[in-house]
């Protein structure tokens, strides 16, 4: 079973995550949401098929800049970003395929 990381509640600023180079997934949530729980299987499935995709997992909630600039509304919520812009974006995802699909628009390589 692959174990998951907490989420970070240090606070990244946006500018840091505008000037990222590497294809990144932002995945907001907190530690005790359900969804968020639920998910996490399926996000760490995903990603482990793409070792080159770095994986910041950022507690959300209010008063949290940096999910206020994404418009992040639910939780978990995925952005995909490939140097710094957003690609493609998920809310709540369910399966393995559809966080496939997106992580191939930031990895196409994998």
């Amino acid at each position: 079973m692959v174990q998951h990381t907490p989420y970070l509640d240090n606070p990244i600023h946006r500018t840091d995550i505008d000037a990222l180079e590497e294809p990144s997934v932002l995945d907001f949530g907190t530690n005790w949401c359900g969804y968020c729980q639920g998910a996490a299987p399926h996000i760490l499935a995903a990603l482990a098929r793409h070792p080159n995709v770095q994986h910041l997992r950022i507690e959300d909630g209010p008063g949290r800049r940096l999910g206020r600039s994404f418009g992040v509304k639910l939780w978990p919520t995925l952005v995909f970003l490939q140097r710094g812009q957003e690609v493609a974006r998920l809310v709540r995802p369910a399966d393995d395929d559809a966080i496939d699909q997106a992580l191939a628009l930031i990895d196409p390589g994998a």
